[in-house]
């Protein structure tokens, strides 16, 4: 069982964890401190709370983080990897590889665009490598292809 609650400033660490864990590289990963630290991802947390930030983070029974999902605006100028426009959020998901296949990021991705459709959002989107095995979750989802940056696809789902 698990439980899911919002991001607070207390997660910021985990967060960055989960960036890096959900950054796709499938050989010769630089360390977390070094990719994190690249400005292309340092941007996707600094300044957290900002207006159009949202996440939510998930625990398992012992009340420990295993995953996250968050959204968040970029605009033309400081535009994410799965960037279409300002005002389309871009999604984000992390989950500790030990809680992969479990669900998990499935209830994350359904409640964060429960969320994002509250807001008033009419779509969000995403950048994934299709050879990454969160593709297929995204496409089961309804994230469809919009675009291509580099090796990944850039997604877009209709709320």
């Amino acid at each position: 069982m698990i439980t899911i609650r919002p991001i607070e400033k207390k997660d910021m660490s985990f967060l960055w964890e989960m960036l890096y864990e959900m950054i796709y590289i499938p050989e010769d990963k630089p360390s977390q401190e070094e990719l994190v630290n690249r400005p292309e991802n340092k941007k996707y947390f600094d300044g957290w709370g900002r207006n159009g930030d949202k996440g939510l983070i998930a625990f398992n029974i012992e009340g420990k983080p295993i995953g996250t999902v968050w959204y968040r605006l970029f605009d033309e100028i400081n535009k994410g990897y799965g960037y279409v426009d300002s005002e389309t959020p871009e999604l984000s998901i992390g989950i500790r590889p030990e809680y992969t296949g479990q669900g998990i990021g499935t209830k994350l991705l359904k409640t964060i665009i429960k969320h994002a459709k509250q807001e008033g959002f009419k779509t969000i989107s995403l950048s994934v490598d299709p050879n990454n095995d969160a593709f297929r979750l995204y496409q089961r989802i309804g994230f469809e292809k919009c675009g291509v940056s580099g090796t990944s696809w850039t997604m877009k789902l209709m709320i």
